[in-house]
């Protein structure tokens, strides 16, 4: 044997499983297509944010959270439904007492800290057991996306010196190897050195050929987001036809190559029609990767309209129900849609999800988070207003339309059509009561406290010349994350068709569905990507150590 195990794939998942298996004396390689530069995989683009139930910093916010509470939203989000959701029911109600539990304390012990504002993502379809968060969980990690790889990438480079643990960059798996029935090791291409910086596309061209042999195999490679093949061939009908044109959400090397792999050495794959992809994606003015997009992650207040100029109905609006609103617009005929705001709204509501957009949290600057109460955008947000193709801002709404018109030739909108609607809406701010369910659900937003001071900015008209001038942002899908894959039991083991263990095999993080082939059902909760590949990498690693 070369190694006790090798993991594939130097992302979060596997960064957690390889470091849980160092720790208990096991000699690990860890296998990765791209570049050195590239450890810790799509977690080092992302906002940080993880889903933690009844915390100190939720408690400090006034919120009241409960396992029982968090329980209730997760299967109501989720929707289980088949008989191949026994292994996610049950690995989505470990991860939920995870994250009420002992999820904090670890994180904490290893110098992971948060944001103390706690933010409300998916507040979900209006019904107390359907889909959504019943109170705010978003805990954002003070350092983002790489503040969260931290811990993990340090103590994989404490193990890299010492020996016990060792990294295979350039090495792209094409084959998992069995013998007699049992996973043996991988093999497959060693690929062309690259120079190429974090996140930009490298090449596929070989230059060798390597075999590793191990005692166990465990597959943390991520999912399909960046290929957009895959992502069409996986669509669902009940969310429509599948966008022609989309943006992408995580770098180009998510190609979902290693799940037919894993398959292919006897894994089971489930609920691949499962999928999370945001319908606020910006085209990246700056691109890293190909077709890069960013998503924006809205307050509740921007008016959002299909693209025919149509106001999408209750409880569509910004931050509510994500697939809900992407099976919607789907159905419209069009590939985009349109946020109208004013300039109060994206001074006050709009930020950008990802690390590299949110340079105070990301470099830990306190002054530079203070900056945001300041007048005017974040300077990130500033930049797309700047530089972004999909921005118009206007004084009237015939002008404002007039700049839409000129992004969409193939999607004319009426300027009075467009006006009437806003309108209407404007006249339900004449009172502090309202009918209209989106200026209630403001209301609502802002008795939270960390929505009033930094998320939702106070209910005006949106016609109001104080609070302009007018903006209008064209929206894409962004595809982002897979909901299905491997199917997993308890301790991360790969099951095979009539249901029992391949010898040898183990998965967790993206691969798996982040548990189980699909821990999150049809829908997130948002802030359990992350958590799902430290809750699942930590299984698999500890798993696998048991059983050497």
């Amino acid at each position: 044997m070369d190694c006790d195990a090798i993991v594939v794939g130097a992302g979060l998942a596997g960064l957690v499983a390889a470091t849980e298996l160092t720790d208990a004396g096991a000699s690990v390689v860890v296998v990765d297509q791209e570049p050195r530069v590239n450890l810790g995989g799509q977690a080092f683009w992302s906002f940080g944010g993880l889903f933690l139930v009844d915390s100190p910093e939720q408690r400090r916010m006034g919120v009241h959270d409960s396992v029982e509470l968090a329980w209730q939203d997760w299967l109501g989000t989720a929707g289980f439904d088949r008989p191949e959701d026994h292994w996610p029911g049950l690995w989505a109600r470990a991860y939920v007492d995870f994250a009420a539990g002992e999820k904090r304390a670890w994180l904490h012990e290893q110098g992971m800290r948060w944001f103390p504002v706690v933010g409300w993502a998916e507040r979900g379809d209006g019904r107390a057991g359907g889909h959504g968060n019943s109170v705010p969980r978003f805990h954002v990690t003070w350092g983002t996306g790489p503040g969260v790889l931290e811990p993990f990438v340090r103590k994989a480079v404490e193990a890299e010196a010492v020996g016990r643990l060792r990294f295979a960059f350039r090495h792209r798996v094409d084959e998992i190897v069995v013998d007699a029935g049992a996973v043996t090791g991988v093999r497959g291409a060693v690929l062309a050195p690259s120079s190429a910086a974090r996140g930009v596309s490298t090449s596929r061209d070989p230059v060798g050929a390597f075999e590793l042999s191990a005692q166990a195999v465990l597959v943390s490679s991520g999912g399909i987001g960046g290929n957009h093949d895959l992502v069409r061939q996986a669509w669902p009908s009940r969310l429509g036809s599948p966008p022609e044109h989309m943006v992408t959400g995580v770098p180009a090397y998510v190609d979902g190559r290693m799940i037919g792999i894993t398959e292919a050495a006897g894994g089971t794959v489930t609920n691949r029609d499962r999928m999370w992809h945001y319908v606020e994606g910006l085209h990246n003015w700056s691109p890293i990767w190909p077709g890069h997009g960013i998503r924006i992650l809205p307050g509740p207040s921007s008016m959002w309209f299909d693209g025919s100029g149509n106001r999408l109905p209750p409880p569509l609006f910004p931050g509510f129900d994500t697939l809900g609103t992407l099976a919607h617009l789907r159905r419209t005929g069009h590939d985009h849609s349109w946020f109208v705001l004013t300039s109060s709204i994206v001074e006050k509501e709009f930020a950008l999800s990802g690390s590299e957009q949110n340079p105070d949290l990301t470099g830990r600057s306190i002054p530079l988070v203070l900056s945001r109460v300041r007048p005017g955008p974040a300077k990130p947000v500033q930049d797309f207003l700047d530089h972004g193709d999909d921005f118009v801002t206007a004084h009237t709404v015939g002008e404002l339309v007039a700049g839409m018109n000129t992004l969409t030739p193939y999607a004319q909108i009426s300027a009075a059509h467009l006006e009437r609607q806003i309108v209407e809406r404007d006249r339900q701010l004449d009172n502090d009561f309202a009918k209209d369910a989106q200026v209630v659900a403001i209301h609502g937003a802002r008795r939270y406290r960390g929505d009033k001071l930094i998320r939702t900015a106070a209910p005006h008209k949106i016609l109001d010349p104080k609070h302009g001038p007018l903006i209008a942002v064209r929206l894409s899908v962004l595809t982002r994350k897979s909901l299905g894959g491997v199917q997993t039991d308890l301790s991360a083991r790969v099951l095979g068709g009539a249901g029992e263990p391949v010898p040898g095999l183990y998965a967790a993080g993206e691969v798996a569905g982040f548990g189980g082939g699909g821990v999150h059902g049809y829908r997130s909760l948002e802030g359990t990507f992350l958590g799902g590949c430290l809750f699942s990498g930590r299984t698999a690693g500890r798993a696998v150590a048991a059983e050497l």
